[in-house]
């Protein structure tokens, strides 16, 4: 369902992806309000260049579309519901200009508009990517809600770009003004990280976005234990693959198949295709892809899908992107083919898996995890 966002700078209708048909949730949060009632009040110039970091769903790039503007994003669901809403709203095609998270702009911007992201290791990537797109006269802008806001953030503003101020709260918003000291040192940008995998010979690496980027997760360690028996799989799918550790095991296993790794995170999909590599180098059929879970490949094209479902979507909690997941696992299975996922018992993942497949087993619990087998 798409909302009105109301503000100096206009009125625009905006979405949210992946769309329910009865969404609760608006496409920006009290943060985006605040940064655009600040942004009306010292209006930039015609003229000026503005560079948007982490804006969820374009609510910010569409309000701002009168500037030269630049929307960086780690999120393929971001940009694509950016793009869906840069159309809505009948703004100028070849205007939008869209970057993922490893991507560096060029030039220098006016200002800085960054949404803190949940993780404050992307942002201390971004930051310390960002900082030759900064001149001394930038405005750098932080927004975010107050409980998205711990003292590690103002610390690591300060200690990557110089001294800040804050706002007072409103709604429960806040914004961080930063001035930019150049004349810092820029420093060695710690990722991504790598770590030996335990009981392999392989080393995993991790860019900054990446779920449990300094060592393996315990629910991954969990699923890792318990994985099919998939001889019979020609095609895999490892899907929300995070680092791709699933898919790389699974490779390891069933040579003669072909792993698919998915993710709609950009640091995700580069961080699983620099893992495979360097484990198999070119020996190995494999195809990596950013995207909105499997909407891109065909019905009945794959025979074993493989997935550890996230359970929150920026700062909102819920199963809807797993059931999304789901749904499209079984469009593209072939005869016979699975769906195993492993989760959190209280998510209760077997309701909606039996309700689409008419069939769910156990294979595998344990007091904090459970891996659910569905075939189709």
């Amino acid at each position: 369902m798409a909302e009105w966002l109301r503000g100096a700078q206009g009125e625009f209708v905006l979405r949210r992806l992946p769309a329910r048909p009865r969404e609760l949730l608006r496409a920006w949060d009290a943060a985006d309000e605040y940064l655009l009632d600040y942004l009306a009040e010292n209006l930039p110039e015609a003229t000026a260049r503005l560079l948007i970091v982490n804006d969820s769903f374009g609510a910010l790039v569409v309000a701002l579309n009168a500037y030269q503007t630049v929307a960086a994003s780690d999120s393929y669901l971001s940009q694509q519901a950016t793009r869906l809403n840069w159309a809505a709203n009948q703004l100028p095609d070849g205007k939008l200009t869209l970057i993922d998270s490893l991507t560096t702009p060029d030039g220098q911007f006016n200002y800085l508009l960054i949404k803190a992201p949940k993780t404050l290791a992307l942002l201390e990537d971004q930051l310390i990517r960002l900082r030759s797109c900064l001149k001394p006269s930038t405005r750098v802008v932080v927004a975010g809600m107050v409980k998205g806001l711990p003292s590690s953030v103002w610390g690591l503003l300060e200690r990557l770009l110089g001294p800040t101020t804050t706002s007072l709260a409103k709604k429960k918003a806040k914004l961080i003004f930063v001035q930019p000291n150049l004349s810092k040192p820029v420093p060695v940008n710690p990722y991504p990280v790598v770590y030996p995998l335990e009981n392999t010979v392989y080393q995993i690496l991790n860019h900054a976005n990446v779920f449990s980027r300094d060592s393996l997760d315990i629910g991954t360690r969990f699923f890792l234990q318990h994985l099919p028996d998939s001889a019979f799989a020609a095609d895999i799918v490892d899907l929300g693959c995070g680092n791709g550790v699933v898919g790389l095991m699974v490779a390891e296993r069933n040579p003669a198949a072909t792993v698919h790794f998915v993710d709609e995170s950009f640091m995700a999909v580069a961080s699983a295709k620099s893992n495979f590599h360097a484990a198999f180098g070119d020996a190995r059929k494999a195809s990596f892809q950013v995207g909105d879970g499997l909407t891109d490949f065909a019905p009945e094209s794959v025979d074993l899908v493989l997935c550890n479902p996230p359970f929150h979507q920026q700062q909102t909690i819920g199963d809807h992107i797993a059931v999304s997941l789901f749904k499209g696992a079984k469009r593209v299975l072939r005869k016979n083919g699975e769906l195993w996922v492993i989760g959190n018992r209280h998510l209760g993942y077997h309701v909606q898996l039996k309700r689409l497949f008419n069939n769910c087993r156990v294979v595998a619990a344990n007091a904090k995890f459970v891996v659910f087998c569905s075939r189709f």
